[in-house]
């Protein structure tokens, strides 16, 4: 009889017990590295609207110490001797801003340097107008640069938005220098008609140069409005700031027109057909404009920056609740494959149980003993012999030829 070969269970392959979690690994990983870069760059990205919100506000303070610093310029020059309330009240306020958000935007040395200035500028009119024209010009210079800084440590001048930051370069860069420029070119215009004969030889280039300088930034404060109108996904920011950019525009077209040099020049150095008085009633209305205009703009930019902060954080939620549920998909795919080995590991335990014992078969036919009795203990067979044919014992008549015979 031939003799089946043992039936040897076989034990799952390492690679079967490897590859469902390399699946499961496989899977996982872009998920996580896509969510990561997603939320870094979110983060990055939300950071930078906080953080020109704070110059938004910070802008907003020096708005008013601005327009009052101008006025007490053109006071000292004219030789009145002005409130110091309103440039007071401002600079306090200014204070009290950069005092919770200056170290932020990197602005409170900045500060701290141009407050000084401030406060050492006299209570009283000086007796010298061009001496107060050169010390005003040096705190609104000061003044300037800290507009400057703002903007730099806000990160509004690298706003990745067009109309966003088409605003932020009117409000932070262009309107601040043009109110600047504007008042010193009608207070030189002051001081021109009470010099000699003999300087009127300078103040001809000086009106000119500052004429350029105080509509060059006008002009572009118009230009980045209308670029920003344009560029906006936003219903709302053109009616809002079209209506005060007009009154400005008129305002500065009026000055321009006053400031524009006669041929031949006017008596006393005058820089146009309007004279000292004119040039001066001009640049107030300017800058009334520029007062009604500036809050219109920080509105408008703070409106898109809250706006840019609420999608981003939706952007953040999506991101999350996708990856969440990305993680969950592969956790139940992972889960799949677990109880799958695990129920090819239990089968394996169940054929190893029901196999042969060491040194069996594992194959058997019905009615077979398990496995064979060693050598030397089986007992020695009776001896057969052959009988005639019709005898038997007991009485029996006939025996098969290979019935044994005791």
């Amino acid at each position: 009889m031939t003799v089946p070969p043992e039936r040897v269970p076989r034990r799952p392959a390492l690679a079967g017990r490897v590859l469902p979690l390399l699946l499961v690994v496989a899977l996982l990983a872009p998920v996580v590295f896509l969510f990561a870069q997603q939320r870094r760059l979110t983060e990055d990205d939300r950071g930078l609207a906080v953080r020109e919100r704070m110059g938004v506000e910070y802008l907003r303070a020096l708005g008013p110490v601005t327009l009052a610093l101008v006025d007490a310029q053109s006071a000292a020059v004219a030789g009145r001797t002005a409130s110091r309330e309103a440039l007071t009240r401002a600079v306090e306020d200014a204070a009290s801003v950069d005092t919770r958000i200056g170290d932020q935007l990197r602005t409170h040395d900045r500060w701290t340097g141009l407050r000084a200035k401030l406060e050492a500028l006299p209570d009283r009119a000086l007796t010298d107008p061009e001496a107060a024209f050169v010390a005003y010009g040096e705190v609104t210079d000061l003044l300037l640069a800290l507009h400057r800084k703002v903007r730099e440590g806000s990160g509004l001048m690298r706003d990745p938005q067009s109309d966003s930051f088409f605003l932020q370069d009117a409000v932070s860069e262009e309107l601040p220098e043009a109110l600047v420029t504007a008042g010193r070119l009608a207070d030189l215009a002051t001081l021109a008609a009470r010099r000699p004969a003999a300087e009127q030889l300078r103040t001809g280039p000086e009106l000119a140069g500052l004429r350029v300088a105080a509509l060059t930034p006008a002009t572009d404060l118009v230009a980045d409005l209308r670029a920003a109108v344009d560029s906006t996904e936003s219903t709302k920011l053109g009616a809002n700031v079209l209506a005060p950019l007009d009154s400005y525009q008129r305002a500065v077209e009026r000055l321009a027109a006053l400031s524009a040099p006669t041929d031949p020049p006017q008596a006393g150095g005058a820089p146009g057909a309007g004279g000292p008085t004119e040039l001066t009633a001009a640049r107030n209305n300017a800058q009334s404009a520029a007062r009604q205009l500036q809050p219109v703009i920080l509105d408008e930019l703070d409106v898109l920056l809250r706006e840019r902060i609420d999608r981003l954080d939706r952007e953040r939620w999506l991101a999350g609740t996708a990856a969440g549920v990305a993680v969950l998909l592969v956790a139940a795919l992972g889960a799949v494959l677990l109880a799958a080995y695990r129920r090819a590991v239990g089968e394996h335990r169940a054929d190893e149980d029901s196999g042969a014992a060491p040194g069996g078969t594992g194959w058997e036919l019905p009615g077979e003993p398990r496995g064979l009795a060693p050598l030397g203990t089986l007992a020695p067979a009776e001896p057969r012999t052959l009988q005639p044919a019709g005898r038997g014992p007991a009485g029996t008549e006939r025996w098969g030829p290979f019935d044994a015979a005791r």
